[in-house]
């Protein structure tokens, strides 16, 4: 049973052919999109790492740039492949390349959404990847001479003027670090000195909220706003991807004819879903088959060749019979 088939004539071949080769342009200016977001997103975790004890949101960024540049590649062949169906003696040559390429457009999309899905699902691991190094940044915010935080303090001050927040959670994360609760011993607690500040109790700071909380508010309105963004692309990706499945079936149906301006079907799949995927599964048990029984002489030959040997062995041992 052949899967969502379409009858297409000469006309509608030629425009299906015209609107898929523009198409698929949009799609490759939707992979260097999807590339520039990845870089930005990337830029944007690189220039706050010193606070992140982690890189593992870092996997959608890279994810991102990687299936921009492969949505760049796979769809400007698709463009040659548009303009080659309408000649019958170069479109042949892409019958073996356009399996390899459903293959790798249908990965694309899975990737895409699997992009989405992380963007959400890592959430909790940023929070807790800021929650630590916050809380490591707050705690070697003097040690400028150290090798590898010598811009801590410069980090945390730009930090916390950028985004209007204070301390991890709030400001009363500072006064858990040890030198400044020396500072607090000496300066502080002096009531005579200085206005009689309670700083357990009294909220005078004038940032109350934390740089977590901002920063995680920060590169989830990110994540959210690039959500739409890339199911978008996942669209135009598997609509090109259908397109150019039903031009190969009926460009190839009509090259098949007696008469190439027929009309032709075109179709998804030559068979049904349940069916197809079981001749799937039927050919990789074959291909695994034939990979056995390539290996097992290769294997059984060096064992006989060693048989052979100690056969010989024995029989250059064995003393012969006195006549």
């Amino acid at each position: 049973m052949v899967l969502l088939k379409m009858k297409f004539t000469q006309q509608r071949r030629v425009r299906l052919a015209q609107g898929l080769w523009l198409l698929s342009w949009l799609a490759v200016m939707c992979g260097a999109f999807i590339f520039c977001l990845g870089v930005y997103i990337k830029i944007e975790l690189l220039r706050r790492a010193e606070v992140m004890d982690n890189t593992e949101i870092h996997v959608v960024p890279n994810i991102l740039m990687m299936v921009g540049l492969a949505s760049i590649g796979t769809n400007w062949v698709a463009t040659r492949v548009c303009q080659d169906s309408l000649d019958a003696s170069r479109f042949p040559r892409w019958k073996v390349l356009l399996l390899g390429w459903f293959a790798v457009a249908a990965l694309l999309c899975c990737l895409l959404i699997a992009v989405v899905v992380l963007s959400y699902a890592l959430q909790g691991r940023l929070e807790e990847s800021l929650k630590v190094g916050l809380r490591n940044g707050i705690r070697f915010y003097k040690d400028t001479d150290v090798p590898g935080r010598c811009f801590q303090k410069e980090t945390i001050d730009r930090l916390q003027m950028e985004f209007r927040c204070c301390g991890n959670t709030n400001f009363k994360d500072w006064f858990e670090v040890q030198w400044v609760m020396t500072y607090n011993t000496r300066h502080l607690t002096d009531n005579s000195a200085h206005y009689n500040y309670e700083y357990h109790s009294e909220e005078l700071n004038l940032y109350s909220r934390g740089c977590r909380q901002a920063l995680i508010d920060y590169y989830m309105g990110i994540m959210n706003s690039t959500g739409p963004g890339v199911l978008s692309v996942v669209l135009i990706q598997v609509s090109v991807l259908v397109s150019l499945r039903y031009l190969q079936t009926a460009v190839e149906a009509a090259m098949a004819s007696e008469n190439p301006e027929d009309d032709t079907d075109g179709y998804l799949l030559e068979k049904g879903v349940k069916e197809t995927i079981e001749d799937l599964k039927t050919n990789v048990l074959n291909l695994l088959k034939l990979a056995q029984v390539d290996a097992t002489p290769a294997e059984e030959a060096p064992e006989a060749e060693a048989e052979k040997a100690d056969n010989t062995t024995e029989k250059a041992a064995t003393p012969t019979p006195a006549s």
